[in-house]
């Protein structure tokens, strides 16, 4: 494949992006454009300041934002062996988790997007933390960590609120 311009380049991941409702992975747009990983990162750094893009586990994701839905942060704790409980119980009842957020006595909140709304995506999201080396962020604040949730409505997240009640501190 021909090497892109910059621009044209970007345009194209942008386009992908917009045709996904998956998240596409850094290698898969690298492949797509010609170019190395490296490069995409650094062309997402770039796009990321004009397109809502979000980077996942599973790969990149351009997030709709004229969709209004509804969303809450929870606040649980728990161990690496709950995890995949909790995760569950939340995309069972209609939840998307938006991401995971701990506190550091020195950094403040570390956040990192998860974008899970379907059993799979636990799953797959599960197995990655079990391969990985260095485990879950909530291990950080000793369990306690928080999840943004969007739903469709505030009932959905009330149910979500009731499911979690087991984890809540």
């Amino acid at each position: 494949m021909e090497k892109m311009d910059g621009k044209i380049r970007r345009n194209k991941i942008i386009e992908i992006l917009q045709n996904e409702t998956e998240p596409v992975s850094g290698s898969a747009l690298a492949k797509l454009t010609g170019v190395s990983r490296q490069v995409i990162v650094q062309d997402i750094t770039l796009l990321r300041t004009a397109y809502p893009i979000l980077a996942t586990a599973r790969g990149y994701l351009l997030y709709p934002t004229q969709e209004k839905k509804c969303r809450r942060t929870f606040c649980v704790k728990h161990g690496m062996e709950q995890t995949r409980d909790e995760l569950n119980r939340i995309v069972d009842l209609g939840g998307k988790v938006l991401d995971v957020m701990v506190e550091h006595d020195i950094y403040g909140q570390i956040r990192a997007d998860l974008m899970l709304s379907r059993r799979k995506e636990v799953e797959e999201f599960c197995l990655q933390l079990e391969k990985s080396k260095s485990g879950p962020l909530n291990i950080i604040g000793l369990g306690i960590h928080y999840h943004t949730v969007e739903a469709e409505n505030e009932e959905i997240l009330d149910e979500i609120g009731k499911a979690l009640e087991l984890y809540a501190i």
